[in-house]
């Protein structure tokens, strides 16, 4: 690490000194109640707050960066009052907070032809419509203009960072924004920094969650080119991205998210290309390299691997791990990409796919895909088939049930989605596959538009039907009517019959049949619920094993369950064992978690463990987590992500949080700095099962 990066970690990470140049906090509506009296539309609303945001942003450029940006306006306002907002609500579904979230920009689209460029495009769009009467054409046209009014003032406010550099008497800085947003990159470094300024922009329209995607790969000509033709060596290369990674974390505390560290900022190497060949190049190890050195949050690295990725891979992404950055988080091309075709996704559409906010399967440019739009509650599902229970004489009439109540909660869920609501964005939109040419905004829809339903609390239902199988109706140990009582009753006065469920039943983790099974045919059935249904922008509905937030949010008011668990108490994560399960270790563990069949309920959704951190003591056990991993995925396994966790550590970081300010964890698809996070996630991890090897 050169002295000029550990300067930049002490300013902008350990001290945050950069927070002095922040401005105070607004009234988020004061804006929109001003639009409201206008009477203005949602498009012209967007403009004029993008427009005032940017005013707002007072440049900073520090004479030693070559990467510059820091936010200064701190309140992103809202378009609407609450009033509106309430009124919307009722007309329309709303997902989160209604804006235009989670999808990846095709960034390289922007950089390769520069804001200019761009503009030559729209207006050539504009000549098209300019004298129709068809008032659908005029509304495009009003877009249009809308798109070529953004795109000005984004060149306007580079022009003021090209003049503060010049100020501040950073000419190699005030040279680039000469350049660059107006002109298409020429070097690595005015690439970077164009980069920076475009998902700058983005925050400053309020979307949020907004992924970096394939990095490596739409980066790496420019990289190419400077080492060959002796623009810059390997280490300045690897000083300007160690730069640039430090830049994702200088605002983070700004972006929007369920919690602190959830901003999306998803960053994705390797891969499998369409002709077989590896797609992991020399800029994709110094991503790897910078993530390892720098032990930040941001950029979240997601590693695509696949049949041929060689082991020497896998033991530097577990190098990372060891380091508790809770990632690489990998994802296997040899199940993905044959899901995402089987889905309806073109092939070099397929090969394409990157990992959005946390960890769904979403395309570049060209995907408008709602991939985290709901979550079916397996253990709810159990539940509410469980006052039959005495209805039933043989175990398979209760899960004849629970099938029969996956398809009801599903086909009830997907009945909400309807008149969906975003703002809308013509920045983003600007990076997004024919909404130029097609005048339409990307909030509208783009090539896919397909919605993803979590699954959490997978492994409490499984352990519950297996625990019913065994002791309920195999062994007939335990009546019926008595199971139904302790659990009506939170197994009070039932403890013995709580610690029997809870550490003697079958579970799934530990390469059990019955568990395993079960398991598998939740799952296929979750798929099968939602094939044949198309949402109103003509998508699919696809199932998948994340959890997202609802592992705590679904499990606080359900009752208890069958495995011991009782209510309130919290599910596993992701797609993981149950927190409370004796697990026999990580082999069986991953033995279990590979028997679905992952391709159908390929939405995302990491197997999710958590390793002691003396697992990582020497190369020797490097290599034994790697050959986990690697096994795992080659066993059929798409997703897995790690933690390596000290419970000790943990603990005291509670305790003294001023202690352990950098101390960070994997938290469901992202990492985060634990002091940060509130204490029911705080206590999650913290309850998760430590392994060993």
């Amino acid at each position: 690490m050169t002295e000029n990066i550990r300067n930049q970690l002490d300013y902008f990470i350990r001290n945050k000194a950069h927070h002095a140049f922040r401005q105070e906090k607004e009234d988020p509506f004061r804006l929109a109640e001003t639009f409201e009296k206008a009477g203005y539309s949602d498009l012209e609303r967007v403009v004029r707050r993008f427009c005032y945001v940017l005013e707002k942003e007072q440049p900073v450029v520090y004479p030693w960066e070559r990467i510059a940006m820091i936010r200064t306006a701190v309140t992103l306002p809202e378009i609407h009052t609450p009033k509106e907002k309430e009124a919307l609500s009722e007309a329309h579904y709303i997902h989160e907070q209604g804006k235009v979230c989670n999808i990846n920009p095709c960034y390289a689209e922007v950089i390769g032809t520069g804001l200019l460029g761009k503009q030559e495009e729209i207006r050539a769009q504009m000549e098209k419509r300019k004298s129709a009467d068809d008032p659908k054409v005029q509304e495009e046209y009003t877009y249009l203009e809308a798109m070529l009014r953004m795109t000005d003032e984004m060149l306007a406010f580079a022009r003021r960072y090209g003049d503060a550099a010049e100020k501040a008497g950073n000419l190699r800085v005030a040279e680039t924004f000469r350049r660059i947003p107006a002109q298409a990159a020429q070097t690595f470094e005015e690439a970077l920094q164009f980069f920076r300024f475009l998902h700058y922009c983005l925050w400053c329209t309020f979307n949020y969650h907004n992924t970096v995607g394939r990095f490596d790969q739409y980066m790496y000509p420019y990289l190419k080119r400077d080492l060959e033709n002796g623009t810059l060596t390997k280490e300045e290369a690897f000083e300007l991205l160690e730069e640039f990674f430090i830049s994702f974390n200088r605002d983070s505390d700004l972006y929007t998210g369920m919690q602190q560290g959830d901003n999306g900022q998803s960053m994705v190497l390797g891969g499998c290309a369409q002709d077989g060949s590896d797609c992991y190049n020399l800029l994709s190890d110094l991503c790897m390299d910078a993530s390892l050195e720098l032990k930040l949050i941001d950029p979240k690295i997601n590693l695509r691997v696949h049949k041929n990725t060689p082991l020497a891979l896998y033991e530097k992404g577990t190098r990372m791990t060891k380091q508790g950055l809770g990632f690489p988080q990998y994802s296997n091309d040899d199940v993905v990409i044959p899901a995402l075709l089987r889905w309806g996704y073109e092939p070099e559409d397929a090969y394409q796919y990157v990992v959005a906010a946390c960890w769904e399967f979403i395309i570049p440019g060209k995907g408008m895909d709602i991939p985290n739009i709901d979550g079916l509650s397996f253990a709810d599902v159990v539940v509410k088939c469980l006052p039959k229970l005495t209805e039933c004489m043989e175990f398979e009439d209760f899960m004849n049930m629970v099938h029969e109540e996956i398809r009801t909660q599903c086909a009830q869920m997907i009945t909400k989605y309807k008149n969906l609501y975003l703002e809308p964005s013509p920045v983003m939109s600007l990076m997004m596959d024919g909404c130029i040419s097609r005048a339409k905004d990307i909030s509208l829809g783009n090539k896919y538009n397909n919605f993803g339903i979590h699954g959490s609390g997978l492994s409490t239902a499984v352990d519950s039907l297996a625990a019913v199988k065994r002791f309920v109706y195999d062994e007939q140990s335990v009546e019926k009517q008595e199971l139904l009582d302790a659990l009506a009753q939170d197994y009070k006065g039932h403890e013995l019959l709580l610690n029997r469920l809870r550490y003697e039943g079958p579970k799934m983790g530990n390469d059990e049949e019955d568990p395993d099974q079960i398991a598998s045919r939740l799952l296929a059935w979750f798929a099968g619920a939602l094939e044949g249904y198309t949402n109103e922008r003509g998508g699919i509905y696809r199932a998948g094993t994340g959890s997202a937030m609802y592992y705590i949010w679904q499990s606080e008011d359900l009752p208890a369950t069958p495995d011991g668990r009782r209510a309130g108490e919290a599910f596993a994560c992701n797609y993981s064992p149950s927190l409370f399960c004796r697990l026999k270790g990580p082999v069986s563990l991953v033995k279990s978690f590979s028997k679905p069949d992952l391709k159908l309920t390929a939405n995302g959704g990491p197997l999710t463990i958590e390793l002691h951190d003396t697992v990582f003591k020497n190369e020797e056990s490097i290599r034994k987590v790697a050959m986990l991993v690697k096994s795992f995925l080659d066993m059929g396994g798409h997703q897995m992500q790690i933690n390596a966790v000290n419970k000790d550590t943990l603990l005291d970081a509670k305790k003294h949080p001023k202690d352990h300010q950098n101390l960070i964890v994997r938290v469901w698809g992202w990492s985060g700095y634990f002091v940060e996070l509130d204490e029911v996630y705080q206590d999650h991890i913290i309850e998760r099962m430590e392994l060993t090897l």
